[in-house]
């Protein structure tokens, strides 16, 4: 499997901080949860991405990524869904103008990440973003 962009987790991690997370949970028991909310108490901007939600932990959910305003500035796309939903979320992606794709643990998708680098973003694949967090010194 291809590195991509695993090499600059700590320099995406320090520079980017608004995040979308796709496919994020309102049960506390989920990883998308923990994650989410382990991101948020360390200083992270959370765009809670579930068509299920109206709000997450008191932010606004969005159905999709197309209904984030363009305006947010959405950095990173964090992705809690099947490896064969990453092509189609990366395309939705692409108005967003993120600089990171971030699949996590267990998420893999060699087209979706060429799909990405194709449309100059960063990809992470396969890494929790959380773990990786916690790895890094402010």
């Amino acid at each position: 499997m291809e590195e991509y962009d695993s090499g600059r987790i700590p320099e995406i991690l320090r520079s980017f901080r608004k995040v979308a997370v796709v496919g994020i949970s309102e049960k506390p028991d989920r990883d998308s949860y923990r994650v989410s909310k382990y991101l948020m108490e360390h200083g992270y901007t959370i765009y809670p991405v579930n068509p299920a939600l109206k709000e997450w932990n008191g932010l606004r959910a969005y159905p999709d990524l197309k209904s984030i305003p363009r305006g947010e500035g959405i950095e990173i796309i964090d992705i809690f869904r099947k490896s064969e939903a990453v092509p189609d979320i990366v395309k939705e992606s692409v108005g967003l103008a993120p600089r990171v794709i971030w699949m996590q643990e267990g998420v893999v998708s060699g087209e979706g990440a060429r799909l990405a680098k194709s449309h100059g973003m960063m990809v992470v694949m396969d890494h929790c973003i959380m773990k990786e967090r916690a790895r890094i010194r402010d």
